[in-house]
């Protein structure tokens, strides 16, 4: 088979990562009938994918075991170059973000520019009406046709957070087949379907920064933006010396070098005045703060404040909150109790119970406690 859509079935382009989850994807989608190309999408140099052969969702390992799987369910296997968009895109903006004094989320990222953006124009290319991919979440409709995006059900594995950048358009070309199941299914099913990867660990690591070490990254990549500094606390005081703002993040306690009577965590990152502020572990809580980029997925935009639960990590916990619009298009945010390392530069998600309201990048941190 050649790279076009039998027209006589619906066709699906699922990203293939060489994971349970995603071969799983396929395999389900060729039993409820629809024509699946599998796509692999090499994102890394090769000198990286080599050096780490074993892990990551981009490794030659990975699109060897994606290739195998394609052949046991009986469809074909493409490794398509997304190297270029992902350096721009992710790489890039993950390098500059540090260089800001701020945490990046390069999943996010990659998720909205690479595997839903860059992946669903080439898929529109081959004929394909639709792209799938293995993540825990779920795309429904209201009853005036709106397209949601909606919490996946196995709740320790939601990934609902990484998705909050799709839009209208978008939703409407997406398939996540695994939201409505846990991951203890997901295996089990794997196993029925016979696929070599039903018990493959999942990755932790960023797939492309060598050993997870993402100090020695910027070391390699961006050395100019790791000065030497003073790390004070709120009043001004020196109490140590930092060796690059980039190197540290909020909340962090250990590897501070400072010796002090009560534990100091990092606060806050001043990369204009190339300080770490230090303080107490009360003064790690935030009672707020302010979001730009938004994207709205249940509303077409916020014109009045609402009441949420708001999720400022993958892995945190929602905290109830309002959230309200500002003049200049970014929002407010008030957190009803006070969460812990607010970060500038990671994402803010909104729900309204399983449903994305929406969501931003996190530019200020207010009303510290």
């Amino acid at each position: 088979m050649g790279l076009s859509a039998d027209m006589g079935k619906k066709t699906v382009v699922c990203a293939m990562s060489g994971g349970v989850d995603s071969s799983l994807t396929a395999a389900l989608l060729v039993e409820q009938g629809y024509e699946v190309i599998g796509v692999t999408m090499r994102l890394a140099e090769e000198s990286r994918e080599a050096e780490d052969c074993d892990r990551g969702c981009c490794s030659l390992s990975s699109v060897d075991d994606a290739r195998r799987v394609c052949e046991i369910i009986g469809i074909p296997h493409y490794a398509m170059n997304f190297r270029e968009l992902f350096q721009e895109k992710v790489i890039n903006y993950f390098l500059d973000e540090y260089a800001r004094g701020r945490t990046p989320n390069p999943c996010i990222a990659c998720n909205r520019y690479v595997k839903f953006e860059g992946l669903l124009q080439r898929a529109r290319e081959l004929g394909a009406e639709y792209v799938a991919t293995g993540h825990y979440a779920r795309i429904a409709q209201d009853t005036t046709g709106r397209f949601l995006l909606q919490k996946g059900v196995d709740v320790t594995k939601d990934q609902s957070y990484a998705l909050y950048h799709l839009n209208q358009q978008s939703l409407a070309h997406f398939l996540l087949p695994l939201g409505g199941f846990t991951k203890v299914h997901t295996r089990e099913m794997a196993e029925q379907y016979h696929l070599p990867v039903a018990h493959k660990p999942d990755s932790q690591e960023i797939c492309f920064v060598p050993h997870d070490d993402y100090q020695a990254y910027l070391r390699a990549h961006r050395p100019e933006c790791l000065r030497p500094g003073d790390i004070v606390d709120r009043a001004g005081h020196v109490l140590g010396q930092h060796a690059g703002v980039p190197l540290y993040t909020i909340g962090q306690r250990k590897g501070l070098g400072i010796a002090a009577s009560a534990p100091l965590y990092v606060v806050a990152l001043d990369m204009a005045k190339n300080q770490v502020i230090v303080g107490g572990k009360d003064e790690v809580y935030a009672g707020g703060l302010i979001a730009e980029d938004l994207n709205w997925i249940a509303i077409d935009a916020l014109m009045e404040p609402i009441e949420v639960a708001a999720k400022i990590r993958y892995g945190r916990r929602e905290g109830a909150a309002t959230v309200a619009p500002l003049a200049d298009g970014r929002v407010q945010v008030t957190f009803a109790e006070p969460q812990r390392a607010v970060t500038p530069g990671q994402s803010v998600v909104f729900y309204q119970g399983d449903t994305v309201v929406g969501g931003g990048v996190i530019a200020e941190v207010c009303n510290h406690v």
